[in-house]
């Protein structure tokens, strides 16, 4: 008796550990679905863009969202297979971009996220899906600000988690301009505007299509002095090393440019704000790695 009863022991321990060890099997199947694959079984993602961006990444009051980058997530989503129903949109701030996709908080990012050589290092890159111009905004009724140059000495918006102010202050290979101006802490874009509509500093430096959506949104406070000085490559944010995704969010947005959507999204978008609209070829890709 004493041996059948300890056989049967073994045997439960064994069917015990035989089912956790498939249970852990099935985990790491799930945990190993590329982004592509979960939108062809589950038609769902989690999408991440920006919250405070007009033109390109807006919360609007009734909850819903809107802007060029809004626009173009759904695009591709659609061509992997997920309706717009089917999204869940969630915040990406400039500063966890990188921690919400390694650890798995979105799916995908589309939050004028530009491709850099040290991102390349922790973010597999779709596209670019546009390519925009960095650019100086002020207050529409300073005149001493005409080109990059005079930002020397003047006091310059540093938002968080984002690398353009080091392109105006610091030299190659991370900056470009070298010029000396002051920094200003700022937690977003959105409070940089805030900031310089205050005077509580003399500039804002990004991204031309960020500037133009601010500008756009409050007419007659802001101007972009138009003097650019780089490409930015808008990049869709992908998990370290899920090329499968990032080969088919390349084959919506090549798409996106045939069949003429990705121009008639940049003239909603755009239009009036004095930025040249060349959207008619998509921008070469970065390789999928």
């Amino acid at each position: 008796m004493r041996v059948r009863r300890f056989g049967a022991v073994i045997g439960a321990a064994t069917a015990l550990a035989m089912g956790l060890t498939a249970c852990g099997s099935d985990s790491e199947k799930t945990e190993a679905k590329t982004v592509v694959q979960k939108a062809k079984d589950d038609k769902k993602l989690v999408i991440g863009i920006k919250y405070d961006q007009p033109a390109l990444g807006l919360k609007k009051p009734d909850g819903g969202f809107e802007g060029f980058d809004v626009d173009v997530a759904k695009y591709v989503a659609k061509e992997l297979g997920v309706p717009e129903n089917g999204i869940e949109f969630k915040e990406a701030r400039s500063e966890n971009r990188e921690s919400f996709l390694g650890g798995g908080q979105v799916d995908l990012i589309f939050a004028t996220y530009s491709i850099t050589d040290a991102r390349k290092q922790q973010v597999t890159f779709g596209g670019p899906y546009v390519v925009a111009h960095q650019d100086t905004m002020v207050r529409a009724d300073d005149n001493k600000i005409a080109k990059a140059k005079d930002l020397e000495g003047k006091r310059l918006c540093k938002a968080a988690g984002s690398n353009s102010y080091r392109r105006v202050t610091e030299g190659p290979p991370d900056g470009q301009l070298n010029i000396p101006a002051k920094t200003v802490d700022a937690s977003s874009y959105s409070e940089c505007v805030a900031k310089l509509k205050a005077g509580a500093l003399d500039a804002v430096t990004t991204d031309d299509l960020i500037l133009a959506g601010f500008a756009s949104q409050q007419k007659g406070s802001f101007k972009v002095i138009n003097d650019p000085f780089t490409d930015e490559k808008y990049g869709i944010g992908i998990k370290k090393g899920d090329t499968e995704t990032c080969e088919a969010v390349n084959k919506a947005v090549t798409k996106m440019y045939q069949d003429g959507t990705a121009k008639t999204l940049m003239e909603k978008h755009f239009s009036g704000t004095g930025l040249k609209i060349e959207a008619t070829t998509a921008p070469t890709f970065e390789p999928c790695a």
